[in-house]
């Protein structure tokens, strides 16, 4: 049975992948920038994406991330549906904080709550994981599963699929810096080794465990110790200008720690409290202004609930 409501208005968040230790695994939501999309049901059968702004996407429906996710949950709904999407671009495409994810992550719980509610959150995350797998050819949902369930998350398996919603310390802030430069989820990956060595692979376990249970028990030092990637962030920081000497300057001002927010450009760093994350975001922003590059700066706290209607 549909709801009354015919079409709502969401805020899609913006989401850190990754979280330095725990690549396509962990990842957590923001509260201060995401997209906007309005969801409406329509008598005609079928998806259709009628106005997009803030960002050169296509319309057609299969070569849209928000369209395919829809597509495959209406394909599960098994009832003919018509659903028309607007979405309006605050995250630009390639800029690591989660722009793919904002739209298929939105698009779906929208949809979702228009049908009353048919499927659990965890279901919803399978249909967004469709749009990321359109926009980097990898159905990978640590950007997914913290825009669609808020705050800190953990995908456990992805067959079957297995997400943790994790503890979120109301103290935590992100700093994040996005250059101006597009870095291409598919481009980042290929510079990955498919192999790492079983001491690499210790050490970075030992960094995801330490994490999660820093986040539950508050333990910011053990969580600033954890937040060490000594996998992916040695390959990927070539692509990004700076990126040492930022990562320097916000842990000299106090970050628990630093890294690469999903596959870049963005880097994201952590701290306890928002004084010590404004002191971070002038320290990056004294980096970057030597550089040319044109460069964004948000300051958010941890978005415990992810996606919400907007009024």
């Amino acid at each position: 049975m549909q709801s009354q409501t015919k079409s709502i208005r969401v805020f899609a968040p913006a989401t850190v992948a990754n979280l330095s230790c725990g690549f396509d695994v962990l990842g957590c939501c923001l509260d201060t920038v995401g997209d906007e999309m309005v969801i409406s049901i329509t008598s005609e059968p079928g998806v259709r994406i009628t106005k997009i702004e803030g960002a050169d996407l296509p319309l057609e429906t299969r070569k849209n991330v928000a369209g395919v996710a829809v597509e495959a949950l209406l394909e599960a709904y098994e009832s003919e549906v018509g659903i028309e999407i607007e979405i309006y671009k605050n995250i630009k495409a390639g800029s690591g904080i989660g722009s793919s994810a904002a739209s298929s992550a939105g698009a779906v719980w929208a949809v979702n709550h228009l049908l009353d509610n048919p499927f659990s959150p965890q279901k919803l995350v399978e249909f967004a994981m469709e749009g990321e797998k359109l926009a980097s050819g990898n159905a990978h949902a640590d950007n997914v599963a913290p825009a669609l369930l808020g705050g800190f998350t953990l995908v456990r398996s992805y067959a079957p699929l297995d997400v943790i919603k994790l503890h979120t310390p109301e103290d935590l802030v992100m700093t994040v810096i996005h250059p101006q430069i597009e870095v291409k989820t598919s481009d980042a990956r290929s510079v990955i080794k498919q192999k790492v060595t079983l001491q690499q692979a210790i050490h970075q376990w030992g960094n995801v465990g330490g994490l999660i249970s820093g986040l539950f028990t508050e333990n910011y030092d053990l969580i600033g110790r954890s937040l060490e990637d000594v996998i992916i962030e040695p390959m990927r920081s070539i692509l990004i200008p700076e990126f040492k000497n930022v990562k320097k300057a916000a842990m000299d001002k106090g970050a628990l720690g630093c890294g690469i927010s999903g596959s870049g450009p963005s880097i994201f760093a952590l701290s306890k409290g928002m004084e010590t994350a404004k002191l971070v975001a002038t320290a990056i922003r004294e980096v970057y202004s030597k550089t040319g590059l044109d460069f964004d700066i948000h300051i958010s706290k941890i978005n415990s609930k992810g996606i919400k209607i907007i009024e």
